[in-house]
């Protein structure tokens, strides 16, 4: 069955459940829109249905800031109340307010 409300939204900062990093959410596709070549890349044992929300992060961990783009399944919400340092954050958001970052603009 194909999902179609994602359970995050734009802002809220999340984390990987396997992985060591944490990000905000600046955009959610319905299902997978990535590459074959990423989708393949990813283990088999570890690929994620294809048929649920994807986002993508400004990601980061300790050593570096990046874009990552990752399923539902593997998010969780970041209970921290720490801020993210991306440095691109202030692009698309508001001031941190302990859980998320609101837009700096209004979605059509």
């Amino acid at each position: 069955m194909l999902k179609t409300q994602s359970k995050y939204a734009l802002g809220e900062v999340v984390r990987h459940k396997k992985h060591p990093f944490r990000g905000v959410i600046f955009d959610v596709d319905a299902v997978f829109s990535n590459s074959e070549e990423w989708y393949d890349a990813i283990p088999k044992d570890s690929r994620p249905n294809r048929d649920q929300p994807f986002y993508h992060l400004l990601a980061e961990n300790d050593e570096s800031y990046y874009v990552a783009y990752v399923s539902e399944q593997n998010l969780v919400l970041d209970r921290s109340g720490e801020p993210v340092s991306h440095p691109d954050i202030g692009d698309l958001f508001g001031a941190f307010d302990g859980r998320q970052y609101p837009l700096h603009f209004d979605l059509n």
